[in-house]
């Protein structure tokens, strides 16, 4: 009879959130919390990926000319989604909950994001699924957290271990994933949520396991570099040079969406016409540039393992800067850090050709990098995550390209949410 009323006890501490008292490991009822949110998370992303892909294979059978008007018509779908459904936001208001609303990330606008994302990244669009993916799967933490009625900076990390099972499932990076999601809330005050690093890599670990099982994603890098030997310590010094010269490249992504975010503010329009207007440019840019359109998931390998002509990599360069900025103005929605690590790929390859002494995989790993740590200041996580996708061996030269990015940065952070503890 004690020893019923006992279990009684533990269960019903367990409800109100206290340590069960008889456990003599680390092991605890957050954990399970923590991987049941890791498995919702993986479940999400696998069948997210599955729709993508299914959709951007049938909207693929458009090629040529046709590439505007179903762009075009992506596009103003995607808008009447917005408008009508709910407008999901942007990556700002992500950042601006977990900081400052105590974590809480509201739902209600998942269906809106899921379905206006899809549009956007299967027609073609320069932005990746990694933000949606954030968002979904960092309110699924957010609501699992009201469930069990947590508070305060219990219930921040679990909508954090949320967003980091989402990116990592997509990246196949736990560390990379889990500090990116730390990374992204602010560079210069990611201590502060630390509380949150041992919740993100349990999710992250248990997402990845799903999401591999569910599309047969196997281990190992993504993309084809060609094999790296270290040379020397001059490498190190090649590393920092074309970091330099990557960051110059993100100073003028961040001024091309600067240009383009005023103009598409110049005049009050709806939502939907200003997808349609997007949707036109990019179908025009991506039909003269077909190497332009979607994200670059899978155009990196086409780029490195392809015959290009320098007039044509600085052409692809300079449009799909144009075309990135674009859709992240246009009010189309996606991530931006994949797009980015295509430039920064295209960037290395046109150094290579200019310089063919250079080493090609030091220089686009430097300048996939400096580009990305510029735009988002996460030197930490995007050290980590180009480490794993490319398959490069030696970690310092990343380290050392994307410090190089992070240091170079413009004072002004480019993700709004960044700016008020930065300045």
């Amino acid at each position: 009879m004690k020893l019923k009323r006992r279990r009684k006890l533990v269960s019903y501490l367990n409800i109100l959130d206290q340590p069960v008292r008889f456990n003599p490991f680390l092991f605890s009822r957050s954990f399970l919390l923590w991987a049941l949110l890791g498995l919702m998370g993986g479940i999400i992303a696998g069948i997210y990926w599955i729709g993508l892909e299914f959709l951007t294979h049938s909207l693929a059978f458009f090629d040529g000319w046709q590439v505007i008007p179903v762009m075009a018509i992506c596009g103003l779908l995607a808008g009447l989604i917005i408008h009508f459904i709910g407008d999901p936001g942007e990556i700002d208001l992500i950042v601006n909950n977990v900081r400052f609303n105590k974590g809480k990330l509201d739902p209600k606008n998942n269906p809106s994001m899921i379905l206006s994302s899809l549009l956007c990244v299967a027609s073609g669009g320069s932005l990746g699924p990694e933000a949606p993916l954030v968002q979904v799967t960092g309110s699924t933490g957010s609501w699992l957290g009201k469930i069990f009625r947590l508070k305060g900076e219990e219930l921040r990390s679990l909508s954090i271990a949320g967003m980091a099972s989402g990116f990592t499932a997509l990246f196949g990076a736990p560390l990379g994933g889990s500090l990116f999601s730390l990374e992204i809330l602010h560079h210069k005050h990611a201590v502060e949520y630390y509380k949150a690093i041992i919740p993100a890599f349990v999710a992250s670990c248990f997402s990845y396991l799903v999401f591999a099982l569910i599309i047969h994603l196997g281990l190992g890098p993504i993309w084809n570099l060609s094999a790296y030997e270290y040379s020397g310590i001059f490498d190190f010094g090649y590393a920092v040079l074309f970091a330099i010269i990557g960051a110059c490249l993100g100073w003028a992504f961040i001024f091309c969406t600067k240009f383009f975010k005023a103009l598409f503010d110049r005049q009050p329009i709806p939502i939907y016409i200003k997808t349609l207007i997007g949707g036109i440019c990019l179908g025009i840019i991506a039909f003269y540039f077909p190497l332009t359109r979607y994200f670059g998931h899978h155009e990196i390998n086409e780029l490195l393992g392809g015959e290009f002509t320098l007039t044509l990599l600085i052409a692809i360069l300079v449009f799909k800067i144009i075309a990135i900025a674009i859709t992240v103005t246009s009010g189309w929605r996606g991530g931006f850090i994949i797009p980015l690590f295509f430039v920064g790929a295209t960037l290395g390859v046109i150094i290579n050709q200019l310089f063919p002494s250079v080493n090609l995989s030091l220089a686009v790993v430097s300048c996939m990098a400096a580009i990305n740590t510029c735009v988002t200041r996460t030197p930490m996580s995007t050290t980590i995550l180009l480490a794993t996708l490319t398959g490069f061996g030696h970690f310092i030269p990343i380290l050392f390209a994307s410090l190089t990015g992070y240091f170079l940065a413009p004072r002004l952070a480019f993700i709004n949410s960044q700016r008020d503890i930065t300045n």
